[in-house]
């Protein structure tokens, strides 16, 4: 797997916002990579290193358009932790 492939795009939210001031960098991430695999991805993108990872799995949501109903799509969050001295311009 691409390093790529693991990291799909940044969240940015009021929330993430704030806690990139503290050098914690949230992305959207494939749903079967581990913490390593992400840490890796990272490190090699950004050329950072990176402390702590931290992971979510949100889970689908139930969707209605009349007649029709389905779910969203399931997406990984991770949480990325900076070492001192690295920080991610966004």
């Amino acid at each position: 797997m691409d390093y790529r492939d693991i990291i799909k795009s940044p969240i940015v939210t009021e929330k993430s916002s704030d806690l990139a001031k503290q050098n914690v960098i949230t992305f959207s991430v494939d749903v079967k990579a581990n913490k390593t695999q992400i840490k890796k991805a990272v490190e090699n993108i950004f050329n950072v290193k990176v402390d702590n990872v931290n992971t979510i799995n949100v889970k689908p949501k139930k969707k209605r358009v009349g007649r029709y109903a389905g779910k969203t799509n399931r997406v990984k969050k991770a949480i990325v932790k900076l070492k001192e001295g690295s920080s991610i311009e966004l």
